[in-house]
């Protein structure tokens, strides 16, 4: 396997980060949350990216899209994460195409397909129940009834909920809590008014909500691929969803990485250049080993989720486990090594920080993933 960008993904790269550069720096982001804005990301940007086909990067070409593959969506993540860029491009450009697009009917795909990639609506997945992410945790109910389902339950930490027009909620139509088998995925129009969305106020100023379903009723052909047999599905759609935002999280370790390198040129002790002092450099070549190892783990993953490698779980688990930890030891040094201007809100380097404490557990934390990369393995 060879670890390098081919050129139609370079190309989605460079110009990602000409995008972020010019129309997201961070103080694009700083401005939505100054202005407490309701979606936390911006109409106008969200359909720059749509007409430059991000939105359509996984869907297939008979649908809009482009079928570029992850590593096409994931560079454009790592990039937008370098500037802290918000938008739905996460839940909707990947979780939400690739779940219809791999498990959809055909009219499923002809319906919402086209949408996704026209930008005409975003979407979220509605999987945790509780503080930790757990996948097999499900008590959201889905009861047969005539030609529907009647859904009742909450869903925690949900990215993207707060604005979502479309989502997909795992329940459980049989078993009990923590059984693999049971599980079905649903299609739910978020417009009803049985369904009671909070919007949550995090540390990284994104959106996210908690999602109450009370006696939702959902037509049976609203069932995103087949009754009961969702728990592998969900896994495989989680699966993409930790590569690409390990991608993201890359690239915000990146940019606070070389923020850091920047003042240790810059900030001088006793008339001398910090960046001179031994301690600091060794350090700091920590933090360069460990990004140098995360980018390939990852490269490897999105590399083997196109190439429909059966060591998918393995190669997720080992990307988000090794983005969390390098993230959360980058953004630690970046913050000891800049001193207290690191942590004021007028420098960036603290959105830095915020953004690694709520991103390391999206779809499970480091020591998830080193636990279910342990199992996998046999050990």
């Amino acid at each position: 396997m060879k670890l390098i960008l081919n050129e139609e993904q370079q190309f989605l790269k460079d110009t990602a980060k000409n995008f972020a550069e010019e129309r997201t720096p961070v103080n694009h982001f700083r401005s939505l949350r100054d202005n407490k804005d309701d979606l936390l990301w911006d109409k106008d940007t969200w359909k720059e990216m749509v007409n430059l086909g991000w939105s359509g990067i996984l869907i297939p070409e008979e649908y809009g899209g482009s079928n570029f593959g992850l590593a096409g969506i994931s560079v454009i993540l790592q990039e937008c994460g370098k500037t802290l860029t918000p938008s739905p491009l996460f839940a909707t450009g990947v979780l939400g195409a690739y779940a219809i697009s791999q498990y959809g009917t055909e009219e499923q795909k002809k319906k919402y397909l086209p949408q996704i990639a026209n930008g005409e609506i975003t979407t979220a997945i509605a999987i945790d129940e509780s503080s930790h992410h757990n996948p097999l945790n499900i008590n959201t109910s889905a009861v047969s009834k005539d030609n529907s389902y009647i859904l009742n339950g909450k869903k925690v930490f949900v990215v993207d909920g707060a604005s979502a027009d479309l989502l997909i909620v795992v329940a459980r139509t049989s078993g009990k809590i923590g059984d693999s088998t049971g599980l079905t995925l649903f299609l739910v129009e978020n417009n009803q008014p049985s369904i009671n969305v909070v919007k949550l106020d995090m540390a990284d100023s994104r959106n996210y909500a908690n999602i109450t379903f009370s006696d939702i009723s959902v037509q049976k052909e609203n069932i995103l691929g087949d009754v009961e047999a969702g728990g592998e599905a969900i896994e495989n759609i989680l699966d993409i969803g930790r590569i690409a935002i390990s991608a993201e999280m890359l690239g915000n370790t990146e940019a606070a990485f070389e923020s850091t390198i920047n003042y240790l040129k810059e900030r001088k002790q006793f008339g001398v250049l910090i960046g001179t002092f031994q301690a600091l450099q060794h350090r700091a070549a920590e933090m360069f080993c460990e990004i140098e190892l995360t980018k390939s783990s990852i490269m490897a993953a999105m590399q083997g989720a196109d190439n429909n490698s059966n060591e998918l779980q393995r190669l997720a688990s080992l990307a988000k486990t090794m983005a969390g930890e390098t993230l959360h030891l980058v953004s630690n040094e970046a913050i000891q090594m800049h001193g207290g201007i690191g942590v004021t809100d007028e420098y960036d380097l603290g959105f830095y920080l915020k953004r690694s404490r709520v991103v390391e557990q999206i779809f499970g934390c480091s020591k998830f993933h080193t636990e279910r990369y342990a199992n996998i393995s046999g050990f």
